[in-house]
């Protein structure tokens, strides 16, 4: 990034860009590639038909992914501010979306890092001598506990019902001390909490310079993650039970692809993935050069995040093959998605591998790695649109950013303590399941669209696009934006609402009524942000309503003009000249 100055307006500090465009590159990576690329799109490529569940997954990453990637990233680089006010620049009556998503971001910035300290937590177990999950031995364990390693091949696992691992009793019983209902919230997990503490206070000094700071850390968080997984995959590649993992990961059922529900998951894998509809592209994007080849850019990007989810799906299945091999039982009983998955599954097929203490190393390094930088890139987008909501204000001298990153660090931790209470995964569960759940990015994506594709129009985007990078989109993103992705983001968030199921914990415990109630809330609360914003602008503007209307959705005139605007411009500044000429004689 270059050098901060002072000029412009009343002595702000500049804005500033990135140092070059790798730091933009890996930024970007890091976001989108994070946990669901390894927790959640192998899981879901093996339950909803193998090799047949790519062929929603593409359709939606074409439909949807892809031309909101790009169309998030062209708003931030043409307008050079964050997601707020970029939408203040573009659309002003859409400028709630802008609202919307921070407060999405705001939400999983208190839940998100969660998991990351109890990763670190692991990543201390991993150290130990023996790995407290490797054997029922400890003081946590039940009479239910029973050791499946390698050791003890002949127990039959599959009938036994009330019986439990020692990786589940360690999760359950040592990590989270899990209460029985979040009405019993119970005390705070004081090892948790130092986690949850280390790792704020990291992401803190990744963000507190902005980009200066981010775009140094992204060098190692983006990069070093790749170096485990690769790692990972060869070691899970060479275990016993591999082949069978990787054949049940892939293996198609075409007959899958009738069922709604695989459709539905498909679409709500790839809004998670490719980060879309919060603003974070925009804010990534804003800080490249004006004739920044955004396109190419977007495109690689895009290829890279689904390459390294069908990557990691043979990383994690190779592993669950070998487990499933040498416990001798079906590898649905050992397949897992999420939380599940990296604190369950893959620590107790770790277990039972020579050196396991190294493989569990590897494997939690590289979970708060991807989850590091997905966590302070959020962090930086909510700061950065603030900042550029409030310039005068922040973009001063006297650490006025690092106070207010500061106090917004505080808010998130303040909310994260009742996460890392006994009672604390039931809380955690209501914000990843309604404050942060693809319904809701469903909805900003439909608006977007709408907003960019019809009321800014997609052949002015066009132009944006040639001005900026020198090439003209594809005439696929016309379709996208103004038909296709609208049809398909409103087709989905009204499938997601009919096949709405309530909360539940574990398959058998079920939330009191007055969790839903605040879980709806907790969604509508950003949803509803963008009809209320776009009716408050247009009850106190100024003149009639269809002046207001006209004025909202008309861009600033001070954004930049493309090279098809200028000789237009030119020409109706000398016909006016002309005319005050003529006027004159």
């Amino acid at each position: 990034m270059a050098q901060v100055k002072y000029g412009g307006k009343e002595g702000l500090e500049e804005r500033g860009h990135w140092a070059g465009k790798a730091e933009y590159l890996l930024a970007v990576a890091g976001n989108v590639v994070g946990l669901g690329n390894v927790w959640r799109f192998p899981y879901l490529c093996y339950k909803n038909g193998g090799g047949a569940f790519l062929v929603p997954y593409l359709v939606f990453v074409v439909t949807c992914g892809v031309p909101l990637f790009l169309l998030e990233t062209i708003m931030g680089q043409y307008t050079q501010e964050g997601a707020i006010t970029s939408w203040q620049k573009l659309c002003p009556l859409a400028e709630g979306i802008g609202y919307a998503g921070q407060l999405i971001l705001l939400y999983s910035c208190m839940c998100y890092i969660v998991i990351l300290a109890w990763a670190l937590l692991y990543l201390c177990f991993s150290f130990s001598s023996k790995l407290p999950w490797a054997n029922c031995d400890n003081v946590w364990n039940t009479e239910n506990c029973v050791d499946i390693s390698g050791n003890n091949k002949t127990y039959n696992w599959t009938e036994q019902s009330n019986s439990t691992s020692p990786a589940i009793e360690f999760w359950e019983r040592r990590v989270l001390a899990i209460s029985a209902g979040i009405e019993e919230v119970g005390s705070v997990r004081w090892e948790i909490l130092l986690c949850l503490v280390a790792v704020w206070v990291a992401c803190y000094f990744c963000v507190w310079k902005g980009v200066k700071s981010t775009g140094k850390v992204v060098y190692f968080t983006a990069t070093f993650p790749y170096v485990m997984l690769l790692v990972l995959l060869i070691r899970g590649l060479t275990l016993p039970g591999a082949l069978q993992g990787v054949t049940y990961y892939l293996y198609p059922e075409p007959s899958k692809l009738l069922e709604p529900q695989v459709w539905m998951e498909a679409v709500s894998q790839v809004f998670f993935s490719f980060s879309v509809g919060v603003g974070t592209l925009t804010v990534l994007g804003s800080y490249n050069p004006y004739n920044n080849n955004c396109y190419k850019d977007c495109l690689w990007l895009c290829v890279l995040n689904s390459c390294t989810s069908m990557v990691a799906g043979f990383a994690v299945f190779s592993m669950l093959g070998f487990m499933a091999h040498e416990q001798n039982v079906p590898i649905e009983m050992v397949a897992e998605s999420g939380p599940g998955l990296a604190f369950i599954a893959y620590p107790q097929a770790v277990a039972m591998m020579p050196f396991p203490q190294l493989w569990a190393v590897c494997f939690f390094v590289m979970i708060i790695l991807l989850g590091l930088d997905t966590q302070f890139v959020m962090m930086e987008v909510v700061m950065t649109s603030v900042t550029d909501l409030v310039p005068s204000v922040l973009r001063r001298s006297g650490g006025r950013r690092e106070l207010c990153l500061l106090l917004y660090c505080l808010l998130c931790f303040s909310a994260g303590v009742l996460m890392v209470t006994e009672g604390g995964m039931y809380v955690f569960q209501i914000f990843d399941y309604y404050a942060c759940n693809g319904t809701c990015l469903m909805f900003l994506a439909v608006f977007l669209s709408l907003a960019m594709g019809w009321v800014f129009g997609t052949e002015r985007l066009y132009d944006i696009v040639e001005d900026m990078t020198g090439v003209r989109a594809s005439p696929l993103f016309r379709m996208c934006w103004k038909y296709l992705t609208p049809i398909v983001s409103l087709v989905s968030f009204i499938c997601s609402l009919v096949e709405y199921q309530p909360l539940t914990f574990n398959r058998w415990y079920v939330y009191p009524g007055w969790v839903y109630v605040l879980g709806w809330m907790m969604s509508f609360s950003s949803v509803l942000l963008i009809p209320g914003v776009a009716l408050f602008r247009l009850m106190t503007g100024k003149g009639t309503l269809r002046e207001r209307w006209l004025h909202l959705c008309c861009p600033a005139n001070d954004l930049p003009l493309t090279r098809k605007q200028k000789p237009e411009l030119q020409s109706l500044t000398e016909g006016k000249n002309f005319v005050a000429m003529g006027n004159q004689a």
